[in-house]
């Protein structure tokens, strides 16, 4: 009888013990179902992006996956093999017909592609433009840098470096929105700030280091007391520093540049290149992702039930000179 009693004691103790893990795991579980960060990984939200081959793009991606990781999503990529606006246009619409649960995009320029943006929104699927804006689409938001702001610091390093005094040229790349709106920051701060500062040149690199150096040469002897350059990107940058190692004019011609890969790092850290400006890239990608989880989950509806949402995120820039570069050599 006293071995019995023992048995339905045990019995009783192991009940109670399976009920409480049973409650607790349950309990556990509900609280991870209602967590409104987590997602499910079926979920697939879509980065699109031009050229799709720059090492450009990684850092953006980067920080994309790094967002779906934390929200428990999945994440795909896909871009041009081309700067090329038809070819943007019918990949979007082919992720469109796929209904991911988001598209982060960034478009060729700021109207090329604002139809098929608009018809993903119609779609009800959400759209978070970044690196390029196109503010006459109906893109739920932009997250990226203010090209025009990223002039005006531009012109006010370079003006700094050069004791706000002397000739300054600009390497510019195509004709791209970006690049017009950092030419057209750097421009005005100049024009209405730094009356001792001649804007002299204004030259064509084509994005191409060999193009950027020769035509930077050109300007020198032209030029041949040139204070400083904005080379308003990254291989424009690396071929004028190339331009002033050739021409023996370290020190004398201040460059700031606009963006970074190791060669800027590299001319940065030797004393060439004076400083660059650098977006936030792996934030670019990061927010991205953040935004358009937040809008699939309807977690940005104010009280009314409208979604309440910046329509320009800047994610601004890093000033990068030798006191810091040691920190950039990452890339």
């Amino acid at each position: 009888m006293r071995r019995l009693i023992i048995i339905y004691l045990l019995l009783i103790v192991f009940f109670v013990i399976f009920v409480y893990q049973y409650q607790t795991d349950d309990a556990n579980n509900r609280e991870y179902q209602q967590d409104p960060l987590k997602g499910e990984i079926e979920e697939t939200y879509v980065m699109i992006t031009y050229q799709s081959g720059m090492d450009y793009w990684k850092r953006q991606l980067k920080g994309f996956e790094d967002a779906a990781e934390s929200l428990n999503v999945s994440v795909e990529y896909r871009g041009t093999t081309h700067y090329d606006t038809e070819e943007m246009i019918a990949l979007v619409e082919q992720i469109i017909a796929k209904k991911p649960a988001g598209i982060a995009i960034a478009p060729i320029d700021k109207t090329a592609i604002n139809t098929v943006i608009n018809k993903a929104v119609e779609a009800d699927i959400p759209v978070v433009l970044f690196d390029t804006n196109a503010p006459e689409s109906n893109a739920n938001a932009f997250v990226g840098t203010d090209h025009y702001n990223a002039g005006i610091e531009a012109a006010h390093q370079l003006a700094k470096y050069i004791d706000h005094n002397g000739e300054v040229a600009v390497m510019k790349n195509k004709n791209t929105d970006q690049d017009r709106e950092r030419l057209e920051g750097f421009k005005v701060t100049i024009e209405q700030n730094y009356p001792n500062i001649q804007l002299v040149q204004i030259e064509n690199g084509d994005g191409d280091q060999t193009i950027s150096k020769e035509a930077m040469i050109r300007i020198i002897e032209e030029f041949p007391g040139l204070e400083g350059v904005f080379a308003t990107e990254t291989s424009s940058g690396v071929g004028v520093a190339q331009a002033i190692i050739n021409t023996d004019r370290i020190g004398d011609t201040k460059i700031i540049s606009y963006n970074i890969d190791k060669q800027t790092v590299d001319y940065i850290d030797e004393g060439v290149i004076t400083g660059t400006l650098s977006q936030s890239f792996w934030g670019t990608g990061y927010w991205s992702m953040q935004l358009l989880f937040h809008l699939e989950h309807d977690l940005l509806l104010d009280n009314s039930g409208v979604v309440n949402i910046p329509r320009y995120i800047d994610t601004g820039i890093n000033v990068i000179t030798k006191e810091n570069v040691n920190n950039y050599y990452m890339y």
